[in-house]
């Protein structure tokens, strides 16, 4: 194998070193009267006395983790003081990190509760981006959000439009909307900070369809969506918005939103070490305890991969603590989306320590948590990051400092004798140790709900699907190859939301309206009803499946119980009550992985699909 302890320094680099050395050495008295009195609590036999200081481990270690100039080493050593310093102040004003690439728009502060939202609540913390913002369901959706006091950022191609639209929009306390410029269809349009801080999405936009007589500035005609006119394509083709534009959403976004199996950020079953790994042991401050990290085939669970940690704890010197940790993630790794980390792992008895840093110095500030281990048993362990403590050389820093889950540099495994602010570790064994490692990654607060929601359509799977009479179908299926496979095209872009990893939801509606909102609703699977929705329940749902489990992982259609043919008119005093969501979405029993498709000439109707493709293949073999 692979990766294990720092790789050895660079010829030329001695003298420098025996510098660094000296500084080093100038500095260790202040460290090991703090230290020393740990080691002398620990009683009789715990400190091992003075042996060789080993230089030549200790520049290596300073080479793996930094840049490999000499001069920039040193430099970087001078500096630390000042940089921890800076780490201490906090983040900066927020201000300063905002581009032209997105522009506030001021909503206008609710005075009072919202007869239509009263009592409900932003449906995920965090930025909640809006894609097609400024079309009929996704300027609902904006405006949903923001009665609820969410953080919203619009997705939009024109800006003055947006304004038009958006601004001005009622907002509930701590609500606000910000507005991202960009093209779904244009990649290179959808910049970095388009995405940061986004924890959910709703993806609204799509195909702009139009009645080939032409329509109105403000689209009346398409939108009454009662009337039939014949159609056509206006601007970019279905491929580009419902397929290409998803994917590009999609792949921009996932690892922002989170994923369902978490991101990993040791994983041996790879085959390798990414970022590399090195030992970083107590050497750095005169000790001798030694450590390294490999992968090991057969160390893991049922023979499997894994990496291991091991090597030995000593306190001669004064020291006492050994520890492998990642060079930095280049970029810094985003964990906001993500309640904590888990550990699988093969314990030994003793407590070690989990480490994370924001920083890209290799002596700074961290944030720790410990945790404890069962001797001989694989175990998972999850460290909330809400319980990750500030910590500078064991020491607490109480000065209000948080973890910054959205900016995660490197991560760090060490058994120490020292636990914090004088303490020492209850479960410690100075001497050799083992620790096989599965995995580190993260996890999703529970219950998952979904991160990605998508506006499909009713429809997407009847295009080839044998036996159906398309001209009993909505104009959608008969006209598909007529309208650039819009249809196909929109099922593309589902199976991209379902490949992605992220927990999901897609609703496909049918024919939509601009009657009120509040019409009984009806749910279904397997792409068979027909009939019409208001826009703005469907923007209602769009909303609310962010906060709902009973629809993680599900695609489904939606229509109004009310005859085609027949108006809705709410009852007087009726507007504005709230539908009960819960109840609708759990009461429709959704069943995760069905689709509705056609596979090898066969309708999965209402079954999940891969359920159903299992049955065909058993058919199969038993013929």
């Amino acid at each position: 194998m692979k990766g294990a302890s720092p790789s050895s320094a660079p010829a030329g680099a001695g003298a420098l070193f025996r510098g660094v050395a000296r500084f080093s050495s100038a500095r260790r008295p202040a460290v090991d009267r703090g230290q020393g009195t740990m080691a002398r609590a620990e009683g009789n036999g715990a400190s091992e006395g003075r042996q060789p200081w080993d230089v030549s481990r200790f520049a290596r270690t300073v080479m793996f983790f930094n840049e490999t100039s000499p001069s920039k080493i040193l430099a970087g050593i001078l500096e630390q003081p000042f940089k921890l310093i800076r780490s201490f102040m906090g983040p900066q004003d927020l201000e300063e990190s905002k581009t032209s690439v997105l522009r506030v728009l001021a909503p206008s502060v609710l005075d009072g509760p919202d007869l239509t939202l009263a009592g409900s609540k932003p449906p995920i913390d965090g930025i909640i981006l809006v894609t097609g913002a400024t079309g009929g369901v996704g300027s609902r959706v904006v405006a949903d959000l923001l009665k609820r006091g969410a953080t919203v950022r619009a997705l939009v191609r024109d800006m003055e439009k947006a304004k038009k639209i958006l601004g001005g929009l009622p907002c509930a306390k701590g609500g606000s909307l910000d507005v991202a410029l960009g093209d779904i269809t244009q990649k290179q349009t959808l910049l970095p900070d388009t995405f940061k801080g986004v924890r959910a999405v709703i993806i609204c936009s799509s195909t702009v369809v139009a009645p080939v007589e032409g329509d109105t500035a403000d689209r009346k005609k398409y939108r009454v969506g009662i009337k039939f006119y014949d159609p056509e394509i206006v601007g970019d083709t279905p491929e580009s918005v419902e397929y290409v534009g998803v994917r590009n959403i999609v792949e921009s976004c996932k690892d922002r939103v989170g994923l369902e199996a978490g991101a990993a950020l040791l994983d041996p079953s790879t085959g390798t070490l990414t970022p590399e790994w090195g030992s970083l042991d107590d050497v750095v401050m005169g000790g001798c305890s030694e450590s390294k990290i490999e992968l090991m085939k057969g160390a893991g669970e049922d023979g499997g991969m894994a990496a291991v940690f091991s090597g030995n704890v000593t306190s001669a010197n004064n020291g006492g603590f050994a520890s492998v940790r990642s060079k930095n993630f280049a970029p810094a790794v985003d964990l906001g989306a993500y309640e904590g980390l888990q550990l699988r792992l093969k314990g030994d008895g003793q407590r070690y320590k989990l480490t994370l840093r924001q920083d890209t110095y290799w002596d700074s500030l961290s944030f720790v948590r410990s945790f404890d281990t069962t001797d001989g048993e694989w175990q998972t362990i999850k460290l909330p990051f809400s319980e990750f403590r500030p910590v500078f050389r064991a020491k607490t820093m109480d000065n209000g400092t948080k973890l910054d889950k959205s900016s995660i540099t490197s991560v760090q495994i060490m058994l120490s004798k020292f636990e914090y602010d004088g303490g020492l570790n209850p479960n410690i064994r100075m001497g050799k140790f083992c620790l096989p490692v599965a995995y580190i990654k993260t996890y999703l607060s529970q219950p998952v709900t979904p991160r990605i929601v998508l506006l499909g359509s009713a429809g997407v799977t009847r295009v080839d699907r044998p036996g159906i009479d398309k001209e009993q179908e909505p104009p959608a299926v008969k006209l598909n190859e007529a309208l650039g496979g819009i249809l196909t095209f929109k099922l593309k872009g589902e199976d991209v939301v379902r490949g992605s990893g992220a927990p999901y939801t897609i609703v496909r509606p049918c024919a939509l309206t601009e009657e009120p909102r509040g019409a009984p609703l009806e749910l279904d699977q397997g792409d068979v009803i027909k009939g019409k929705v208001s826009r703005q329940d469907v923007a209602e749902l769009l909303v609310e499946a962010l906060s709902q489990p009973s629809v993680l992982d599900t695609a489904f259609e939606v229509k109004c119980t009310l005859p085609f043919s027949q108006p809705y008119e709410p009852e007087a005093g009726a507007e504005g009550a709230p539908r009960d969501w819960a109840a609708l979405l759990e009461g429709a029993n959704l069943r995760r992985g069905v689709t509705g498709k056609t596979i090898d000439g066969v309708y999965t109707g209402r079954v999940p699909e891969e359920e159903a493709t299992a049955s065909k293949g058993a058919e199969k073999i038993s013929q």
